[in-house]
């Protein structure tokens, strides 16, 4: 079966546009993304800060996980994503993966990478913790569950969820936001957006201070 993905940037705070990316078939895809007129702060800082989510799923070891809960008084990076995607998300995946491993041991331990699959029916949790653990991202925690669940979390955020749609060909198309949201230690608030195009070198010279709470 061949894939399509449909990766767009939504104005969570307007400063930049991302046009449509895609492609067809599982491994063999090229980028097919255009930036124009992003941010030139890695990470844009948001003027009002948003909630976190309520967000309960099944994490990839099939264990209940609160969003909330578990993640209380953490920076955490949120992205919503899928492992079929045949450009983006792998690399924004192994991007953050990259920079959260340039930090000191005591840093990453308090770092939370969350990804949430944004096509639950085929991303099981068996498949994700692979998808995961090949980008690097043997820390991050891949999160599944109903879609409605999911694309109702993502909304607040600012981040848009489309239900996956089979074409009359057999592919899939998957639509989703692909902005990375970095949530602060201090109020558990949504103060930062990373873009698709945001570098593993640019992950790694903020962290350290969003690990603070502090703004990059």
């Amino acid at each position: 079966m061949r894939t399509k993905t449909a990766s767009a940037v939504l104005a969570l705070a307007a400063a930049f546009t991302l046009t449509a990316c895609g492609g067809s078939g599982d491994n063999t895809d090229k980028p097919a993304a255009d930036v124009s007129a992003a941010p030139k702060t890695v990470p844009l800082t948001l003027d009002t800060p948003k909630a976190k989510p309520d967000l309960v799923l099944k994490d990839t070891g099939g264990k209940t996980y609160e969003l909330v809960k578990e993640t209380k008084g953490r920076p955490v990076l949120l992205y919503f994503g899928y492992t079929y995607c045949p450009d983006v998300c792998s690399t924004v995946v192994a991007d953050m993966a990259s920079a959260e491993k340039r930090l000191p041991k005591a840093e990453q331990e308090k770092l939370q990478i969350v990804f949430v699959t944004t096509d639950p029916d085929r991303d099981t949790p068996e498949r994700m913790r692979k998808w995961l653990d090949a980008q690097g991202g043997q820390d991050i925690v891949g999160l599944t569950g109903s879609f409605d669940t999911i694309q109702a979390a993502a909304k607040p955020l600012g981040i848009m969820v489309e239900k996956p749609k089979k074409e009359k060909d057999g592919s899939i198309t998957v639509s989703h936001g692909a902005q990375v949201v970095g949530f602060s230690p201090k109020d558990d608030g949504a103060h930062w957006v990373y873009t698709a195009e945001a570098t593993a070198d640019q992950y790694a010279k903020s962290l350290p201070k969003i690990v603070k709470g502090e703004n990059p």
